[in-house]
């Protein structure tokens, strides 16, 4: 499929329901697939005090409920902003392969977000104790269900 204006108005009136609502910040998200909507919805951070809930992981999940699937190939997703770190491993992992976004990182750091100091932190190796100390602990206890899982003949990957 190819861009559609009016699927980005959606998503920016998702965003602007925010504004009144303040159920999250002013982020919202449309699904697509072959032309038909699927899903649309926004940010809900601050209504359901939920940090995962930005407006791309909201909409994926009400698509993947509508589709009854985790797999989102063929599907599109319009944004109104960047997508953030998560926002972006969501979309992977969801097989969706074409996002159309409206704002820039730089337009939301205007407005005060701050993904930038994600993407410095994995940048730097992701070294910075002040952003996280990421630290390995247990390996051999931990092991054990992913050779499990190795073993497993009926296993499903995502």
């Amino acid at each position: 499929m190819s861009y559609e204006p009016k699927f980005m108005q959606l998503a920016e009136s998702e965003a602007e329901s925010n504004i009144l609502t303040h159920q999250g910040s002013p982020f919202g998200c449309v699904i697509t697939k072959n032309g038909q909507l699927v899903a649309e919805g926004h940010n809900r951070v601050l209504i359901t005090n939920d940090p995962t809930a930005h407006g791309e992981i909201t909409t994926i999940r009400v698509a993947c409920a509508e589709l009854k699937t985790h797999d989102l190939s063929g599907c599109e997703l319009y944004t109104t902003g960047y997508p953030c770190a998560m926002c972006l491993g969501a979309i992977i992992w969801a097989n969706i392969k074409t996002v159309y976004y409206g704002n820039t990182p730089q337009d939301a750091a205007k407005i005060g977000f701050r993904d930038q100091f994600i993407y410095d932190f994995i940048q730097g190796g992701m070294q910075n104790k002040d952003v996280l100390a990421l630290t390995q602990k247990d390996h051999d206890l931990t092991i054990r269900s992913f050779n499990d899982f190795a073993a497993d003949q009926n296993k499903t990957l995502y």
